[in-house]
C-alpha cells in the first residue's frame, strides 16, 4: 500500500480548541451508554432470573471486546488514518445500539452489547491517540485530563439519565440516546488530518490466540474451572512463541523491553480494575440488594460523584503538566485507597455515606487515570504511541473484566461470607466489605510497584 504524507503532525492551538470538545462529545456518547446500562443490571438480572456470576457476563464480555477493540484500533492507527477508524467504530457502535433497542431475550441483548463493545472500544483509544499524537506537547496533559474528566462527566449523566429512562420506559430505550453519536462523524473527518497510510500487515493469528487466552482466563475465574488453567498457560506460551517468530506481530515484543512501560501497565491493571469492578458492577447491585433503591435512585446517587470527578479531573491534567504526572499518580491512588477503606467499613450503612464514598473514589480514579495515561504516553517513543496506548487501554479494560469476574463469583456466596473487617457494623454486607479489602490490597501492590519504578529521577524522562 502506498504512503501519503500527513498534513500536519501537531495541530495548531486553534484547531485543537475545536478538536478537544469534539473528542469529549464523542466520548460522552460512548461512556454515557456504558454507565446508563450499568444502572440496568439489577433490572436485567431480575427479569431474566440471573445469578450475579451470570449477569456479570454482560459486563465481562463487553469489557473484553471493548479492550480488544481498543488494542486492535491502536495497532491499526499506526497503519491507517485515525479519522477513518473513528468513522468505522462509530458505525459499528450505532448498529449495536439499534439491535439493543430491539432485544427481547438475554442472548440477543448480549449480542447487541458485544457488538457495541466492538465499535465503542475504538473511541477512547482513538481519542487518546489524537490527544497524544496531535496535541502540542505542552498541552498534552491538559487534553488527556479533559478526556478523562469527560468520561467521568458522561458516566455521571448516564447513571442519572439511565435510571430515569429505565423507570419510565424500560432498559431497551437506553440505546436510543447514544444514536446521536452518528452525527459527530462529519466533524471528525473535517478537522482531523488525513494522517499517514503505511504499508503493513495485521497479525490475525496473534489476535485470535490473544482473544482465546483472555476469554479462557475470564471463564476460569468466573466459573472456578481449574482445569482451564493449563489451557490458559498453553495459550499464553503459544502467543509469546508466535509474536517472537513472525515479522509483524500483533503486539511487538520490543515494547516490553521498556521496564517502565511494563510496570506502568501492571500498576494500571491493579489500580484501575478495582474501580471499574466496583462502580460498573457490584455497587449498583449492592444499592439494589441492601437498600432496595430503584434504577433512578441509583443513578441519582452516582451522579454527583461523577460530576465532581469531571470538574476536578481536568484540573489534575493541568496540574500534571506543571509538576509532572508522577506525583499526581500517587495522589490518585491514595484517594482510591481511602475510598475503599471507607467502603469496607460503612457497607450496608446510610446511602448518603455510600454516596460520599462514590464521590471520593471517582475523584481518585479520574486523577489516577489521566496521570498514568500521560506517564505511559511519555515513556513511549513517537513511533510506538499508537500500539502502546492500545496496549494501555487493553490493560485498563481487561483489569475491569478480571476484577468484575472475581466480584461476580464472590457475590454468589455472599450469604455465607465471613466478615474480614472487624469495624463493619452490618453483617449482611460482609461480602461487599470483603471486596473492599481485596481491592485495597490490589491498589497497595500497584502503588508499591509504581513507587519502586519511579522513585528516582531519571535522565531520560522530562516528566519525572
Amino acid at each position: 500500500m502506498g504512503e501519503r504524507q500527513q498534513e500536519c503532525l501537531i495541530l495548531d492551538k486553534q484547531t485543537m480548541n475545536k478538536v478537544i470538545p469534539l473528542l469529549s462529545l464523542t466520548i460522552f456518547f460512548s461512556a454515557n451508554n456504558n454507565s446508563m446500562f450499568n444502572v440496568a443490571l439489577p433490572d436485567i438480572a431480575e427479569q431474566f432470573q440471573l445469578l450475579p456470576s451470570e449477569i456479570s457476563w454482560v459486563v465481562i464480555g463487553f469489557i473484553v471486546l471493548f479492550a480488544l477493540s481498543a488494542i486492535i484500533t491502536g495497532k491499526l492507527a499506526d497503519m491507517y488514518p485515525v479519522k477513518y477508524l473513528i468513522t468505522l467504530g462509530l458505525l459499528v457502535f450505532n448498529v449495536g445500539l439499534i439491535l439493543g433497542f430491539l432485544s427481547d431475550t438475554y442472548w440477543m441483548l448480549l449480542l447487541a452489547r458485544y457488538l457495541q463493545a466492538c465499535g465503542s472500544g475504538a473511541i477512547p483509544a482513538l481519542m487518546m491517540i489524537v490527544a497524544t499524537r496531535y496535541a502540542p506537547p505542552e498541552d498534552r496533559g491538559k487534553a488527556l485530563g479533559i478526556i478523562s474528566s469527560s468520561i467521568a462527566f458522561s458516566a455521571g449523566i448516564g447513571y442519572m439519565l439511565g435510571g430515569i429512562i429505565i423507570d419510565s420506559f424500560g432498559w431497551n430505550y437506553l440505546f436510543l440516546v447514544s444514536l446521536l453519536s452518528i452525527f459527530s462523524i462529519y466533524l471528525h473527518n473535517k478537522w482531523l488530518p488525513f494522517g499517514t497510510i503505511k504499508a503493513g500487515s495485521f497479525d490475525k493469528v496473534g489476535a485470535f490466540i490473544l482473544i482465546l487466552f483472555i476469554t479462557s482466563v475470564l471463564i476460569a475465574i468466573n466459573q472456578l474451572l481449574l482445569w482451564l488453567v493449563p489451557a490458559c498457560l498453553i495459550l499464553l506460551a503459544l502467543f509469546i512463541w508466535h509474536v517472537l517468530r513472525v515479522e509483524n506481530p500483533f503486539i511487538k515484543p520490543q515494547l516490553f523491553i521498556n521496564q517502565k512501560f511494563r510496570r506502568s501497565l501492571l500498576t494500571t491493571f491493579l489500580v484501575s480494575g478495582t474501580f471499574m469492578a466496583a462502580l460498573f458492577f457490584f455497587i449498583p447491585l449492592m444499592l439494589r440488594e441492601l437498600y432496595g433503591l430503584s434504577s433512578a435512585e441509583i443513578g441519582l446517587m452516582i451522579f454527583p460523584a461523577a460530576i465532581s470527578a469531571a470538574i476536578l479531573g481536568s484540573y489534575s491534567g493541568k496540574f500534571a503538566d506543571r509538576v509532572g504526572s508522577i506525583p499526581v499518580v500517587y495522589a490518585g491512588t491514595g484517594i482510591l485507597l481511602f475510598s475503599f477503606f471507607l467502603l469496607s467499613v460503612i457497607a450496608g450503612e446510610s446511602p448518603i455515606l455510600i454516596g460520599f464514598v462514590l464521590a471520593v473514589s471517582y475523584v481518585g480514579f479520574a486523577t489516577f487515570h489521566s496521570s498514568i495515561a500521560n506517564t505511559v504516553s511519555q515513556i513511549l517513543p513517537p513511533e510506538q504511541i499508537g500500539v502502546g496506548m492500545g496496549i494501555f487501554n487493553l490493560t485498563y479494560y481487561l483489569s475491569g473484566a478480571v476484577f468484575t469476574a472475581i466480584s461476580g463469583k464472590a457475590l454468589d456466596y455472599s450469604a455465607t461470607a465471613i466478615k474480614l473487617n472487624p469495624f463493619l457494623a452490618n453483617d449482611t454486607a460482609a461480602m461487599y466489605s470483603n471486596l473492599g479489602i481485596v481491592f485495597i490490597c490490589a491498589i497497595l501492590l500497584g502503588l508499591i510497584l509504581f513507587h519502586n519504578t519511579f522513585k528516582k529521577k531519571q535522565d531520560d524522562g522530562a516528566f519525572l
